[in-house]
């Protein structure tokens, strides 16, 4: 079993990125934030974690997000990290994306943080803090603030399977929900771990 002091080295991040935006009004994740694209802040945050690379995962919008991605990594230095996978059935939902993104992992990743795109204020340092549980032996590991679970989350290996059986709009939530305490809660410095923009005005707060 891993340990803190021998961490696990074959971690990959996927950012979903292939919602349509609808309460937003479409387009989101090419909306401006901090200067930039909303969808470099999660883009930033993955490639800023212990992974070897960044799948991104497209739907709608797929060409512009696609680009607008290859351009926030080739400004952040980073191009041979990032790999774009397309969700065909993306409109099915979050678990559509989700298969589609564990599905081109990797055959030896070890584990897998999931960020969403429309969430770019990940705290710096945090999925670090959610790595050294994952090799303390947690099957998986997610942030809190102020008692409010957040976003991302570290999913280990032994739950890739149920990753790929998801299906609609549900996410990984109810998968950890299931791991009870076995899953590891690790505590953020902020509540960048809660925001998200779903709303134009959120790109203000």
């Amino acid at each position: 079993m891993a340990t803190e002091a021998t961490p696990i080295r074959r971690l990959e991040a996927i950012v979903l990125a292939a919602g349509s935006g609808s309460r937003f009004g479409g387009r989101k994740l090419l909306a401006p934030f901090a200067g930039h694209p909303l969808i470099e802040g999660a883009l930033g945050a993955a490639l800023g974690g212990p992974v070897r690379s960044v799948t991104l995962v497209t739907g709608a919008d797929s060409e512009a997000v696609a680009e607008a991605a290859r351009q926030a990594v080739t400004r952040l230095g980073q191009s041979a990290r990032l790999r774009i996978v397309h969700a065909e059935d993306h409109a099915e939902g979050m678990g559509a994306s989700l298969r589609t993104g564990v599905g081109a992992l990797p055959a030896d990743a070890e584990g897998v943080f999931v960020l969403l795109g429309d969430m770019p204020r990940t705290p710096a340092g945090l999925l670090d803090r959610l790595a050294a549980a994952l090799a303390a032996g947690a099957p998986a590991a997610a942030p809190q603030f102020q008692g409010r679970r957040g976003n991302p989350a570290l999913i280990g290996r032994a739950l890739f399977p149920d990753l790929l059986a998801l299906t609609g709009d549900r996410g990984a939530r109810a998968i950890l929900d299931r791991l009870g305490p076995d899953l590891a809660i690790v505590e953020a410095p902020d509540g960048g771990v809660l925001f998200d923009v779903d709303r134009p005005q959120d790109l203000a707060r």
